[in-house]
């Protein structure tokens, strides 16, 4: 039986890649006022929002999740045809939208019970996730059946790293997502957050003093996360993600492409924008990689 990949707004696939691969987004809402909430990408485009945050920069978005409401109405048309449902949502430990999905899974479950409907906690978020989903599709377009796809996701999801960093500290205080102590102290000393994702949270891997050497040891932590772990970067699928400067991402891309090239054979990257999901806690200048691994590798 064929089945249906779906996931959330997090994943920063944009509009294209979800419309090519066959992939249901289930948007999550943005607002910069406090009282209206727009779809991201449906209602909000990436780049007019991360333009009202440099316009605005002391101005704080909020995301809001998606309803379990959203997810029954995009999980019903497919449950209706009988396709089975695999659903990736961001980490738990930034969001509740795995709950929304799950609740929704369960209420369709009721009427339609032949059907199987899979939210799995992808433990990862922004252009990660958009890695795991875009692994899923090809665990699917290679045959693998509903069982071994979720397999071959949890088997996947441990490895993921992001390693990024920001233009400064303040959206991740205003967001709870670092103590503001460590933030103010930051703030004052002018220096640049390193960041690494690992299973579902965040923690500092560094500090640089200035934004290119900050984008410098990001390169030089990739290398070392792969000394350390004793793999090769051509057994994973690694992207750039970046949010309002798109030159400085291609900049970064090339940069990370010369390193890798002297300890793998990696040809291309490909670069995503962080879309507003995301934007709210980092603010409009991160930039970093996302890395996984491939499916095949088991």
């Amino acid at each position: 039986m064929a089945y249906q990949i779906i996931t959330d707004g997090s994943c920063d696939l944009g509009r294209e890649i979800p419309e090519e691969a066959g992939i249901k987004v289930v948007p999550f809402y943005v607002t910069f006022d406090g009282r209206n909430y727009k779809k991201e990408i449906e209602e909000l485009g990436v780049r007019e929002f991360y333009q009202e945050m440099v316009d605005h920069p002391k101005q704080f978005p909020k995301s809001s999740l998606p309803s379990v409401q959203d997810f029954v109405e995009a999980f019903t048309p497919y449950v209706k045809e009988g396709k089975d449902i695999i659903c990736l949502c961001i980490t738990t430990k930034f969001s509740g939208s795995y709950n929304s999905a799950k609740t929704a899974a369960e209420l369709l479950k009721e009427e339609y019970p032949s059907v199987r409907i899979q939210v799995v906690d992808t433990m990862v978020n922004t252009v990660l996730q958009g890695l795991l989903v875009l692994e899923t599709v090809r665990m699917q377009q290679a045959g693998l059946s509903f069982e071994q796809a979720l397999e071959g996701i949890e088997r996947m999801k441990s490895t993921g790293r992001i390693i990024f960093t920001v233009g400064n500290y303040e959206y991740l205080i205003h967001g709870g997502r670092i103590g503001k102590v460590m933030g103010s102290a930051a703030s004052t000393l002018g220096i640049k957050p390193l960041i690494m994702l690992r299973e579902g949270e965040i923690f500092p891997i560094g500090i640089s003093r200035s934004r290119k050497k900050a984008m410098k040891r990001l390169i030089e932590q990739t290398k070392d996360h792969f000394d350390k772990i004793g793999e090769s970067p051509d057994d994973y699928q690694i992207v750039v993600g970046y949010g309002y400067d798109y030159q400085e991402a291609k900049e970064f891309r090339d940069q990370l492409l010369t390193s890798l090239q002297t300890y793998s054979n990696c040809e291309t990257i490909d670069i995503f924008q962080i879309g507003a999901t995301i934007g709210v806690h980092t603010g409009p200048y991160p930039i970093g990689l996302g890395l996984i691994r491939r499916y095949e590798i088991g």
